[in-house]
């Protein structure tokens, strides 16, 4: 524990606190800071300038990262018939219908994301209580509530992601991993970032854009300059 303690010393002692880095040298000190025994993950915090009180300001969306987050995800279905061995050919790790929703209930739940084809939302929605805190339920706002299964499936195990803004107004997401190394990590942010971008809500007035941070699971957080926006995705 005491060296885990000095290594994030460490780590803080190589940040300037007041300091507003690029994009390129806040990823680099990010991955210099980097520590741990394992392979951390890269996140990426952004504040905007929305109040997520008001409906019309509500940023929320899914984007598939062009590099992936390198964590594995387990995908469940909800189908019958051939949709149910269409999700399983795309990769998904489950898929079933009424027996999966009976395993739930039971206190079964060893998935990471799930979808479904809407004639199964019905039953699905018997477990919304469970699956709902939980993150886990299909959703038709983030395309996980389709007739399309196999591109859904496949575009979750290749690295889409979805995200929401918090009351706080910020918005995070796991952008990849140490072992990605600078040009990946740069990559992702960007696709990250441009989507959020495109996302702006009109009734969002002001900078909206307010401040960016990167960090690694055990490293310090490293603030980015917003101006760099631009720059980066230019």
């Amino acid at each position: 524990m005491a060296k885990t303690a000095r290594r994030h010393r460490k780590a803080r002692e190589r940040v300037e606190f007041f300091r507003r880095y690029d994009f390129a040298e806040a990823v680099q000190l990010a991955l210099e800071c980097a520590y741990a025994r394992f392979d951390e993950s890269v996140d990426v915090a952004i504040r905007l300038g929305v109040d997520p009180r008001r409906a019309d300001q509500m940023v929320r969306g899914t984007v598939v990262l062009p590099n992936g987050t390198g964590k594995s995800v387990r995908v469940l279905a909800f189908a019958k018939g051939e949709k149910e061995k269409e999700a399983l050919d795309a990769g998904a790790d489950y898929a079933g219908a009424d027996e999966l929703i009976e395993k739930i209930k039971g206190g079964w739940l060893e998935f990471d994301k799930s979808v479904a084809t809407p004639d199964m939302m019905g039953s699905v929605g018997k477990i919304g209580r469970i699956l709902g805190p939980r993150g886990l339920m299909p959703n038709a706002k983030l395309g996980t509530v389709t007739f399309d299964l196999a591109k859904v499936v496949k575009e979750i195990k290749a690295g889409k992601i979805d995200f929401r803004v918090e009351k706080s107004g910020i918005v995070h997401a796991t952008v990849g991993r140490v072992s990605f190394g600078m040009d990946k990590l740069l990559e992702n942010i960007a696709t990250f970032i441009d989507t959020i971008v495109r996302l702006k809500p009109a009734a969002s007035k002001g900078t909206y854009i307010r401040g960016i941070a990167v960090s690694t699971t055990m490293g310090p957080g490293i603030k980015i300059d917003p101006a760099n926006v631009k720059v980066l995705l230019s």
